[in-house]
């Protein structure tokens, strides 16, 4: 059955076929030249396979034994995740003024972005490892290293909204005189604070997650006490750990999601 010639079609990506096919042929050659050229060692992938059974046997059943251990370890990393959110949260909304085009001048805006951009580019497990090296294991470089982590996000995605506001209320305060921080409170903050609301939840409920990571490499929380685990061979207890970390996070994120539908 011929196509109906008013039928719409969706446009390609490349419009030119020529360049279209030369850039699907330029992928497949580098994915197969990555793929060629990557050093693989089989022999050790076979070896870890035979280790991985090992490790698997020994972590089934789990165990719950040490319980206060595990239960310590979570509560680190909730106090770890609600100073570092509230930490984070308090210096991005200056940072997030500071970012946004709209609100801020030239070189205070390119002073924000550039902010933003440093605490974006790293990744939180290397950022926990230059704090736990510059201010010694525990909590403390885990809440400085999720504070970095939310600055980067949050700051970010509120400057965008600052961005998007109604600037007629600015103006409108602007032109009856009315000082630089009045405007802020009566015609900036009102139109961003659900948007606020929503993302300290979100980076609540993130940094939850994040603090089992960067205990790994000594930033306290529960991911420290996994880390031992695994150090001393406890692979029963690694398994226990690592399901009550899934079992958390479910719940947290079922309850965050409940509160940004209801904020929304």
């Amino acid at each position: 059955m011929s196509r109906h010639p008013d039928t719409w079609s969706r446009p390609p990506f490349i419009a030119n076929p020529w360049l279209r096919w030369a850039t699907y042929l330029g992928a497949a050659i580098y994915v197969v030249w990555v793929v060629t050229t990557i050093p693989i060692d089989w022999e050790r992938v076979a070896a870890g396979v035979e280790r991985a059974g090992r490790i698997f046997g020994g972590a089934f059943p789990p165990s719950f034994e040490r319980s206060q251990l595990l239960i310590d370890g979570f509560l680190e990393s909730i106090r770890i995740a609600l100073l570092a959110t509230a930490g984070g949260v308090l210096l991005s909304v200056p940072i997030a003024f500071m970012a946004a085009r709209n609100v801020a001048p030239l070189p205070i805006f390119y002073l924000g972005r550039a902010i933003i951009i440093v605490a974006r580019s790293f990744h939180p497990v290397i950022v926990a490892i230059i704090f736990v090296k510059a201010v010694g294991f525990g909590p403390f470089a885990g809440v400085l290293t999720l504070v970095v982590y939310s600055i980067g996000f949050v700051a970010k995605m509120l400057a965008e909204r600052i961005e998007e506001i109604d600037m007629g209320q600015v103006e409108a305060m602007r032109a009856a005189g009315a000082p630089f921080f009045s405007t802020l409170f009566y015609a900036i903050f009102p139109q961003i604070m659900p948007r606020q609301i929503g993302l300290t939840i979100y980076q609540l409920d993130s940094n939850l997650r994040a603090s089992a990571v960067v205990g790994i490499v000594g930033a306290g929380g529960i991911g420290a006490t996994l880390a031992n685990a695994f150090g001393r061979y406890d692979y029963d207890f690694a398994l226990a750990i690592t399901i009550v970390i899934v079992a958390v996070i479910l719940v947290s994120e079922a309850v965050s999601g409940y509160i940004r539908k209801r904020v929304g």
